[in-house]
């Protein structure tokens, strides 16, 4: 894999350590802005929603530039809304700085996600995608919990501060590790690229309605359940708070593992993910509800969870890319839009089966395994919305169809050929 990928993960590891570590920050971060804990919270799904709109939003704006000034603008707005947000003492700035951050992120992973696609050819755009997606569950694994750490010793606002100060070589690397634009080039898209009209109409292709569909479940169904595995640890579980980061990091960790291995199957044989991974998937949740009480179990459910869950994410997200490839300035904003929609649906519907009593569990915590059957039932409705459609999920790269006579649609052309403008 090319450098710059990794380069482009290293910002990915920044924007995905800031949008997982407030969970962990807000018992600080509330009381000194003078308002609630649940207030504070807002904060998290104010973000999730700056990334769904400001995905396509900024990507359509950002067509005209060239990739490499695309990114770096988005990294240096990204790490001034850190900083600003550090020193802030009032919530309302803080939101808004959010908001900006969050869509800074939109735009640099939408970009990002196209960029990513034309390094490499065709036929290993899954494992360039788990380089860049391992920037996120990198964030999960030392991210997140180093923001805690850091957050309790120094406060949350030191927090924001690593955050920003982590975005500087980032910036630099992709300053250094992407080429510049050609003279006289002012466009990341080459000349003849369909009008935005034209890409966006490509939203009404049911193929690429149907992916990105089944992204958002399975997203939904991931953030439904490590949103709240917190209470699962505590409650249900038995164990002090300290195991609640351990968990969390072993969340990530199989995270890691899981985008991983889909990424070196996924362009290949994305059936074999899909097939295979989507009803363990499925079982997975049940089973981490009944054996929560079981700390050995959980343990060992929480990481296969997590590199299932991430398995499957990151090969649907590069089959949102295949079949938006003709989008070329637009088909990572569909892929970021359509997975932060999960982000932000999974935790509201999962929120209101919390001590509802819906777990097996015999401990006095059973009402707060309710967002694991939640995330059994989404993974559910994806299963049989998938079903009609194997052979959208299945088709690989230059495959023709016996049936239509038409393949996967081509990947973007490569950074640097033509006008690309980069």
């Amino acid at each position: 894999m090319p450098l710059p990928l990794y380069l482009l993960a290293l910002a990915v590891f920044a924007m995905g350590t800031s949008e997982f570590m407030l969970a962990g920050l807000l018992p600080d971060l509330a009381p000194d802005l003078g308002v609630t804990v649940a207030t504070a919270g807002l904060l998290t799904p104010a973000f999730a929603i700056g990334m769904v709109v400001g995905a396509p939003l900024v990507a359509a704006l950002a067509r005209y530039w060239p990739a490499r000034s695309s990114l770096l603008g988005f990294v240096l707005v990204f790490a001034t809304a850190h900083a600003v947000g550090a020193v802030t003492p009032n919530f309302p700035v803080l939101c808004a700085t959010r908001v900006v951050a969050a869509l800074a992120n939109a735009g640099f992973l939408a970009v990002a996600l196209t960029a990513a696609g034309t390094l490499v050819p065709a036929d290993r755009k899954g494992r360039a995608l788990a380089v860049l997606l391992s920037g996120t569950t990198m964030a999960t694994i030392v991210g997140v919990p180093a923001g805690a750490v850091l957050g309790t010793a120094l406060g949350w606002r030191a927090a924001f501060w690593a955050v920003a100060a982590l975005c500087l070589p980032a910036a630099v690397g992709v300053l250094t590790g992407l080429p510049a634009a050609p003279a006289g080039a002012r466009r990341n898209v080459p000349d003849g690229r369909p009008p935005l009209r034209a890409e966006l109409a490509h939203l009404r292709r049911p193929r690429l309605l149907l992916v990105m569909l089944l992204g958002a479940l399975v997203n939904a169904a991931t953030f439904a359940s490590f949103t709240f595995l917190a209470p699962v640890v505590t409650g249900t579980a038995g164990l002090g708070e300290a195991w609640v980061p351990v968990v969390l990091v072993l969340f990530g960790a199989g995270s890691f593992v899981g985008v991983t291995a889909a990424g070196r199957l996924s362009d290949r044989r994305p059936g074999l993910v899909l097939a295979a991974g989507g009803p363990l998937l499925f079982l997975g949740w049940p089973a981490l509800a009944v054996f929560a009480d079981r700390p050995l179990a959980l343990l060992l459910l929480v990481f296969v969870q997590g590199a299932l869950s991430f398995a499957l994410g990151g090969t649907l997200i590069s089959r949102v890319l295949y079949e938006a490839a003709p989008a070329v300035t637009m088909a990572g904003s569909y892929a970021t839009a359509a997975f932060n929609l999960g982000a932000v649906a999974g935790p509201l519907i999962a929120a209101t089966t919390l001590g509802t009593g819906t777990g097996t569990g015999t401990g006095t915590g059973s009402g707060d395994l309710g967002p694991l059957w939640v995330g059994a039932l989404l993974v559910a409705v994806a299963l049989l919305a998938a079903l009609p459609a194997r052979g959208v999920l299945t088709a690989v790269p230059g495959e023709r169809s016996a049936r239509t006579g038409r393949g996967v649609a081509p990947a973007v052309p490569p950074l640097g050929r033509g006008a690309d403008g980069e």
